[in-house]
């Protein structure tokens, strides 16, 4: 049989499609752009007779039609791997949780861990010659997911880019149980927000400590892009990425002449990430280019992997740090924000890299006016998670200077981070490193 006919096969409606899931199923949605749109809307319609369906997304960028029927708590259940806005929003509904976990394991968690995957649906990218369906900027652990599956649900949109890899970037049709041509909606877009002063300060500190030929690894937020419009000012080149997510300053980067992978130990040339979001410039980017390459996150963000490259330089953002160098960067008390994702991994393998990096960036402090909160604190709000753990931490950086915690006491952790407080937090924060035993009265000037 060849393809197209298989294709006109397998070719049914959304609502054709959604009738594989049963009361109680365990539902995969993806990640990210790749979220299903039109079968989404499908089970949302049958929500009145069904029951205890348990959806597995993450990375969400609109909010799911399961989770906005009528009293939807009682007929879905929203498990989150890394929470947006939106995500958070269903949390607060009622009816979201979050799964935590390293990023890096997720495939394995599928194949050795999940209980079951009754039925997968996600958006895809148009089927090729040979048959084959691209995940789109996000093949992260789509692979995994399929090969737990029990029915897999394609919903092609003709807006989704072909992202090439080598491996665990596409499904074939033969794997496949239904396709659902969808109404081809734009991809969601995630802009990149203003750059503030704050901002600038931080990254100006950031670059100053990458050499030529880095590898960059950024995470997502105000700072990490402004050290990519600072690194597009600056006289850098020959610069690599490998990187979690993939957006637009990565984009922009190449485009200027700053990055072209020539000094990367692995993947010479080659841009590897898990998952990308970004305006459209950025999908047209990656769109059929050989100059990047789409993997499995258990690819990616493997710390050995990580490693071995030479003059990794990894930058990501926190919520809040202790004066004991613990990093807290997902949540704050009990409420969820993000998620653990890769940072850990990055933290790790990036100090690992014969002359790599770790960077955690964070403005001094946070609040409205009048309300103003440090981010660097004696402890860790009760609940906060430790994203990190002291003893991974290297560099951290706000506006008011950076630190190297390797190799520091206790004592001079505290007086690190307290340098780079906001001034008028200096006093404050003395008085509990003195209370918890991690001041030295010869530090006081």
């Amino acid at each position: 049989m060849t393809h197209t006919n298989m294709y006109q096969q397998k070719l049914v409606s959304a609502a054709e499609a959604v009738k594989a899931v049963k009361p109680g199923d365990w539902v995969d949605y993806g990640i990210c752009v790749g979220h299903p749109v039109a079968t989404d809307k499908a089970l949302a319609a049958r929500a009145g007779e069904l029951n205890d369906i348990k959806v597995r997304g993450g990375i969400t960028m609109w909010m799911p039609e399961i989770c906005t029927t009528p009293e939807p708590a009682k007929h879905f259940t929203w498990n989150s791997w890394h929470c947006t806005a939106v995500d958070r929003k269903i949390i607060e509904m009622g009816l979201g949780y979050f799964s935590p976990m390293r990023y890096s394991e997720l495939p394995k968690l599928y194949r050795e861990n999940i209980e079951k995957v009754d039925v997968a649906m996600f958006q895809v990218a148009p089927m090729d010659e040979h048959g084959y369906f691209n995940f789109g900027p996000q093949a992260s652990h789509l692979m995994a997911v399929c090969e737990r599956a029990a029915v897999i649900i394609v919903e092609v949109n003709q807006n989704m880019p072909r992202c090439l890899g080598g491996f665990e970037e596409a499904i074939h049709i033969s794997k496949v149980d239904h396709i659902v041509e969808g109404d081809n909606p734009p991809l969601a877009q995630l802009k990149a927000n203003a750059i503030t002063d704050v901002d600038r300060k931080v990254a100006e500190l950031i670059v100053a400590e990458i050499p030529n030929g880095a590898c960059l690894q950024l995470g997502i937020g105000g700072m990490p892009n402004a050290v990519g419009a600072l690194i597009g000012e600056s006289d850098l080149k020959d610069l690599g990425v490998h990187t979690e997510m993939y957006v637009d300053a990565f984009v922009d980067l190449t485009l200027q002449g700053k990055i072209n992978g020539s000094r990367k130990s692995i993947d010479r040339y080659r841009q590897a990430f898990a998952f990308g979001s970004g305006t459209r410039k950025l999908y047209d980017f990656v769109h059929n280019n050989p100059h990047v390459m789409s993997c499995s996150v258990d690819y990616v963000n493997d710390v050995h992997r990580v490693a071995s490259i030479d003059n990794f330089v990894s930058i990501n953002n926190a919520v809040e740090i202790d004066l004991f160098g613990q990093i807290s960067s997902e949540s704050s008390g009990i409420k969820q924000i993000s998620g653990t994702g890769g940072q850990l991994d990055f933290v790790l393998g990036a100090y690992l890299s014969k002359g790599g990096k770790s960077f955690i960036c964070l403005s001094s402090t946070h609040g409205k006016s009048g309300e103003v909160k440090s981010r660097i604190v004696p402890t860790l709000a009760p609940g906060s998670i430790v994203t990190a753990s002291r003893t991974c931490t290297q560099f951290v950086v706000t506006e008011h200077g950076k630190v190297n915690l390797k190799g520091m006491n206790t004592w001079q952790r505290a007086e690190a981070l307290i340098s780079i407080a906001h001034p008028d937090c200096h006093d404050n924060l003395i008085k509990s490193a003195e209370n918890m035993n991690i001041w030295r009265n010869s530090n006081r000037v």
